[in-house]
């Protein structure tokens, strides 16, 4: 978050450089667009077409079109370069926009054309009956070529609950509080490198299970990573067993709306926002970690939509110590005392799951099954350790071992950031 102490420019310079961001980026789509007209490339090749989601009266479509295919599922023996090489290569690809396409669902269809970042967005009719969480929309060109399947979560109308989760720190590893290790874990691993936090696989299964065991709970994620990270955040919750959902992350644009718009992590709450409108008859557990802001995010929609919200869960990413870390979560947990929302500063995924046992969020037979992965968990690798082994096989790999003891980071501490 911004200090409000930190003198800012005024508001209307804060626009007019905006203005002048956005209309030289447009410029300069303009120009390669017509340069790939000329030559003939930026030919459509590849649909990405993000995980969906509604409910019986309507489903909701999100993705984007690239001139180049994905390069193939992460390998456990990727070295460091293959790693970096593809982290390069998800941002710099080619993004497709002015492209028709058709999109098809439940014997209903919509034509959409991609934004000037390749974009596109649909909506069509619900099912009118959910039997299932998972079904399947189709978008293609308007030829039927690139005929691509587009996952469509369906929120049952007995759901009675649903999740919304933070990703970074909250169920996979990231080092957000230490931007050389976040930096590292994002341009030097992989999604079979890179770890869960303990129990997150089996405590976000017992919450889709729901204490009815249906297993029709419907979770959402929000980051503030970029777009570009789609694919290995899918690769790494199919890895790690971890439920899939609907993932809502950020571009890295200049559009109003996006980057430059969005600072910090607003637009976390903003999603959360719009998921808890757009489905009344729920109520939301919601899920984060201190290390960013969400705790004074989900305060701020405790306060804003009350009962609707379940619980809270804040995991602490440093929880052998006490740090300012731990103070900005008390803080936003006095603010939340008076909205009766249960929020709770959480050690672990047991912490978790007990907690929410009591609030009857989860079956407590499940209780022994975290536990247990918990445990497992423990003879992963540490975060520290799997940023030193890559150091550690670059330097390697360069000739140049470093000396023992030196993995050429820094352990996480300190006061908060706003890392994005």
């Amino acid at each position: 978050m911004t200090d409000a102490s930190t003198p800012q420019p005024p508001r209307f310079v804060r626009r007019h450089l905006q203005s002048a961001v956005i209309r030289a980026d447009d410029y300069l789509d303009a120009a390669r667009r017509r340069f790939h007209g000329v030559v003939g490339t930026h030919a459509p090749r590849h649909i990405a077409a993000y995980r969906g989601w509604g409910d019986a009266s309507g489903v909701q479509m999100i993705g984007r079109v690239l001139d180049d295919a994905p390069l193939g599922g992460p390998g456990e023996a990727d070295r460091w370069w293959d790693n970096l090489l593809n982290t390069y290569r998800r941002f710099e690809s080619d993004e497709v926009p002015g492209q028709t396409l058709k999109v098809e669902f439940g014997g209903q269809a919509v034509e959409v054309v991609t934004d000037h970042d390749g974009y596109y967005q649909a909506q069509l009719p619900g099912p009118g009956v959910v039997d299932t969480l998972w079904t399947t929309a189709t978008v293609a060109l308007p030829d039927g070529s690139l005929s691509t399947p587009q996952p469509i979560l369906q929120v049952h109308a007995n759901a009675g609950i649903g999740v919304i989760s933070d990703i970074d720190d909250t169920i996979l590893q990231s080092g957000i509080t230490d931007w050389k290790i976040a930096a590292q874990l994002t341009f030097l691993h992989n999604a079979r490198t890179r770890k869960p936090l303990k129990g997150v696989a089996m405590l976000y299964q017992a919450l889709q299970a729901g204490t009815d065991g249906a297993g029709r709970v419907p979770i959402f994620y929000v980051s503030s990573s970029p777009w570009n990270l789609y694919d290995l955040l899918e690769d790494f919750m199919e890895l790690n067993s971890i439920p899939p959902g609907p993932i809502f992350l950020r571009d890295l644009g200049t559009d109003a709306g996006k980057f430059l718009k969005t600072p910090g992590h607003g637009h976390k709450l903003e999603r959360a926002r719009e998921l808890i409108q757009r489905f009344p008859a729920l109520r939301w557990v919601l899920l984060g970690d201190s290390g960013q802001a969400d705790a004074e995010l989900y305060a701020a929609a405790a306060q804003e939509f009350g009962s609707r919200i379940a619980a809270i869960y804040i995991r602490d990413v440093d929880p052998d110590i006490e740090s300012a870390y731990d103070r900005a979560v008390g803080a936003q947990l006095e603010r939340v005392a008076g909205t009766n929302v249960p929020m709770l500063l959480a050690r672990d995924s047991v912490a978790i799951a007990e907690h929410a046992a009591q609030l009857g969020l989860i079956d407590p037979q499940w209780l022994p099954s975290i536990t247990r992965e918990v445990a497992r968990d423990e003879n992963r690798p540490s975060l520290v350790e799997a940023v030193a082994e890559a150091v550690v096989e670059g330097a390697a790999e360069a000739g140049n071992p470093p000396d023992a003891g030196d993995t050429g980071i820094s352990r996480a501490g300190g006061a908060p950031t706003d890392v994005g």
